[in-house]
């Protein structure tokens, strides 16, 4: 059951944050890049393993799919109405721990596969009342991608991100005319959702309700103009960009920032510490605050390890320079937490119930403004 799994993924789960924290380890970086480097060089995959988006077997959540772990429901959580849908397309972060190749298969196995799963179960759940979700398998980057700089790791990257355009120009092909679209994403997920903004914002103007582009930093200046997109300024507002950071302080993000500030955004300026973006889910505000009597819900693992609960009034978050610093009774969702306190882990766990409830206020404001 899904806390079970949870707890049991929460090792795999900080070498994932890790990588997609953007450097090493203070103590120990040069061991984790030689346990996490894939052997040898890239090497292009066979032609005969890009994946067909036209097939249900390329997906790993879409409405016609009898098995989908993204319509989970954690106790005591309502079901959705049929009715006034969007559409969310959900990439996941990643999962593939492997060294023998720079890319993941596209169809996983073992634990891989059982991660990748849990992600789409935990996270793309939270939309699940105000969308119907697609979330497509790709061949996702390998962890050392992240911890290396150089052609291999950046060929890596380039694939992934191929398999999540492919993916996304086939959601979007199949929705009718006119039907609004959700994006969100988690780490490795959202810097590919992050670029698929700017290559597809011609296809999305006037289509888009929110991108959640959580657990990867965003500039407000360097990157957002790209997209053509704000950060969202007001809980009812659509058409706007969801982005954060979760620590608890004392936060020390040093491990996030070193490698961030200073880089080129995709708006052609350079990423600043004083514009990293972060928008409160509990306000659905930029620079927001609120206490843990705001939290509508955070994803917890039940006593006995045989599902998941959504608990209220365990956590409030404000942001400052930049991150979400989270407050409150932290429940016990895994004895591991990055250097610094950073919660990346649990960006979305810590919120569930809020990101649940501020997707279907969105889409409400979207649909009221046609």
């Amino acid at each position: 059951m899904l806390a079970r799994r949870f707890l049991g993924c929460i090792f795999f789960l900080t070498l994932i944050a890790v990588a997609a924290g953007f450097a090493f380890f203070q103590f120990g970086g040069e061991i984790l890049t030689r346990q996490m480097t894939p052997t040898g060089h890239y090497a292009a995959p066979p032609a005969a393993g890009v994946p067909d988006y036209a097939r249900p077997a390329s997906w790993l959540a879409r409405p016609d799919m009898a098995s989908d772990p993204s319509r989970w429901l954690p106790d005591g959580a309502v079901a959705a109405p049929a009715a006034n849908r969007a559409a969310l397309f959900y990439v996941h972060p990643t999962t593939y721990l492997d060294r023998d190749h720079w890319n993941a298969p596209l169809l996983l196995t073992g634990e891989a596969a059982s991660r990748t799963d849990l992600f789409v179960q935990s996270q793309a759940s939270a939309f699940n009342a105000a969308a119907d979700i697609w979330a497509p398998r790709y061949r996702q980057a390998a962890v050392g991608a992240f911890l290396l700089k150089g052609r291999d790791a950046d060929q890596a990257l380039a694939l992934a991100y191929r398999d999540v355009l492919a993916a996304f120009d086939a959601f979007l092909a199949a929705q009718p005319p006119g039907k609004p679209i959700l994006l969100a994403g988690h780490s490795q997920g959202a810097l590919h959702l992050a670029h698929l903004l700017v290559d597809r914002r011609a296809a999305l103007k006037g289509r888009l309700v929110a991108a959640y582009v959580v657990g990867w930093p965003m500039s407000a200046s360097a990157d957002l103009p790209a997209m053509g997109l704000t950060p969202c300024a007001r809980p009812d507002q659509a058409g706007c960009l969801l982005s954060w950071q979760s620590f608890r302080e004392p936060a020390n993000p040093a491990m996030l920032l070193d490698s961030w500030v200073g880089t080129k955004g995709f708006a052609g300026g350079t990423r600043a510490r004083r514009d990293m973006l972060c928008v409160n889910p509990l306000t659905g505000t930029a620079g927001g605050a609120a206490p843990p009597s705001a939290n509508p819900g955070t994803l917890v693992p039940d006593g006995d390890f045989t599902s998941g609960v959504t608990t209220a009034g365990l956590v409030g978050a404000r942001c400052s320079d930049g991150l979400l610093l989270v407050e409150g009774a932290i429940p016990a969702l895994g004895p591991y937490v990055l250097p610094g306190n950073n919660y990346h882990v649990y960006d979305y766990a810590l919120f569930w119930g809020a990101i649940r409830a501020d997707a279907a206020r969105r889409l409400a404001a979207y649909e009221a403004a046609q």
